[in-house]
């Protein structure tokens, strides 16, 4: 789904970042972070019309034009060194290689839930992250969690296993999702590369297998390509500005706007997916999932709480 949280970094390189956190382009700063997120809300509807078209074949359209796009963008921003930079080295080379994997299988993942009929379970995946995020923090950067914190995920986990109870299966794309996302985010914050940038590198290095791949379709007359409609078309030929345009909003308000704002945004995202999941595309929300969905509402509510509280204080 999310191209990548990261572009935050690359939006520091760009410029220096506003200290006056009411300054007047805080609200345009807003407003672009929340058209992010309200576009990564709304790209089911995107995904929904490709319906009909191989999930693997989707996500090799989308490192192949996303990559388009964004070397479009570094092109114009000066930043197409620091792709060179990035892959030479065998050491970064192959942690961007890993991040790249993860974020792929994110994407399909992604794709999969959405177009089998399961984009609450997708939501849930989304609403997971942050708090993912802070076991991985403890697990593997060995931070101290406070008790609240503990709370948090405590909450999240009862909500995962009435699921569980609820479907009569562990919830595996949202716990997928959750879990590629997690670790995504992970090689990210220890690799400290510009968002922009460390997305271009790692879509560059995944491009050859998704160009073999289509090149292997249109061979064996299979694919959307010179197959399918003029609509499929466009949403193939599409997807590098769907991958480009919200990296660019929110690099943009990344910049513009406190974190912990940035922070309680994100949740704009999975929200919307939960509405365009039971209101449009009717999939039932059953009383285990509302329980479920509760639990974990609670969670976030204490631990974004938490988070606010204390930068508050230290602030």
């Amino acid at each position: 789904m999310h191209p990548t949280a990261t572009g935050a970094a690359n939006a520091r390189s760009l410029r220096p970042p506003l200290t006056a956190p009411d300054h007047p382009e805080a609200a345009r700063g807003a407003l672009a972070a929340s058209a992010c997120y309200l576009f990564w809300g709304l790209v089911p509807l995107y995904w929904k019309q490709l319906q009909h078209v191989d999930s693997w074949e989707i996500v090799a359209h989308r490192q192949v034009w996303s990559l388009g796009a964004l070397l479009l963008i570094l092109a114009a921003t000066g930043g197409l060194g620091a792709v060179r930079t990035l892959v030479a080295a065998p050491r970064s080379a192959a942690l961007t290689l890993a991040a790249a994997l993860l974020l792929a299988t994110n994407w399909l993942v992604y794709v999969i839930g959405v177009n089998s009929g399961r984009v609450t379970e997708c939501s849930l995946g989304y609403y997971l992250v942050p708090l993912v995020n802070v076991l991985a923090g403890r697990f593997v950067l060995h931070e101290t969690l406070r008790p609240v914190q503990w709370l948090a995920i405590g909450s999240a986990a009862v909500g995962v296993v009435v699921l569980v109870v609820d479907l009569g299966g562990a919830p595996w794309i949202a716990l997928l999702l959750a879990g590629s996302w997690g670790a995504y985010s992970l090689l990210r914050k220890r690799s400290k590369v510009a968002g922009a940038t460390a997305l271009t590198a790692e879509t560059l290095l995944l491009t050859p297998l998704a160009l073999g791949w289509l090149g292997w379709l249109a061979a064996n007359d299979q694919g959307v390509l010179g197959r399918g409609s003029v609509g499929d078309h466009f949403l193939a030929l599409s997807m590098g500005p769907v991958t480009a345009l919200p990296l660019l909003l929110f690099a943009y308000g990344a910049q513009r706007i406190r974190l912990s704002t940035l922070g309680l945004l994100q949740y704009l995202s999975p929200s919307v997916q939960l509405l365009l999941g039971i209101v449009v595309y009717g999939e039932p929300f059953t009383t285990g999932r509302a329980v479920s969905f509760a639990c974990i509402w609670t969670g976030l509510a204490v631990y974004t709480a938490d988070n606010l509280l204390r930068r508050r204080s230290a602030g």
